[in-house]
């Protein structure tokens, strides 16, 4: 049987939106083709973020790289071939016969970043300067108005029409919602 050497971490590409899936057969393929000693940590890389979506806050899992996992290997022939037939995995980034390596430090940082993504990260920002919001919540509830200014602090202005003037109101992105 082949000694395992030093793992290195390889990018995997995967059908869109089925990361989570190629990540789970591949483990299970690793342990039905007794390979588990050439195999570290798959990762599919993503955090919890609070999205408003039509006027309710909801969390969502967003992926970094969509498309996309991270596996920890020793690359070999008989690796190689669990992988590449895997369900839902298309291919190694870089090629069959050149496939990209990332350095550790790059994935020990998306660990952390995973890890405190959800504390970091407030809102995800879905609007841009001029569309027409609804402001959801707070005393100009139903008052319609266009987004004139998003901050990084996660306020929006937003320039509402009062007695026929437009009056800017600095407001959360959970405050509003698409028109």
């Amino acid at each position: 049987m082949e000694q395992a050497t030093e793992r290195r971490w390889y990018v995997v590409h995967t059908y869109s939106n089925y990361e989570n899936k190629a990540k789970l057969s591949l483990q299970e393929r690793v342990k039905q083709y007794k390979c588990e000693e050439f195999f570290g940590d798959v990762l599919v890389p993503s955090e919890t973020i609070s999205q408003m979506s039509q006027g309710v806050k909801r969390k969502v899992n967003r992926k970094f790289f969509p498309g996309y996992m991270l596996v920890q290997m020793v690359l070999n022939d008989r690796t190689w071939h669990v992988v590449m037939d895997t369900p839902k995995v298309t291919g190694f980034v870089g090629g069959k016969d050149n496939p990209s390596t990332i350095p550790e430090q790059e994935v020990d940082d998306l660990k952390v970043q995973m890890e405190d993504g959800g504390k970091t990260k407030g809102f995800r920002c879905e609007y841009a300067v001029g569309d027409s919001v609804l402001v959801a919540d707070g005393p100009f509830q139903n008052f319609t108005g266009i987004v004139d200014d998003i901050s990084e602090k996660g306020k929006v202005r937003v320039l509402v029409s009062i007695f026929g003037r437009s009056t800017p109101v600095e407001l959360g992105f959970e405050q509003l919602s698409k028109k």
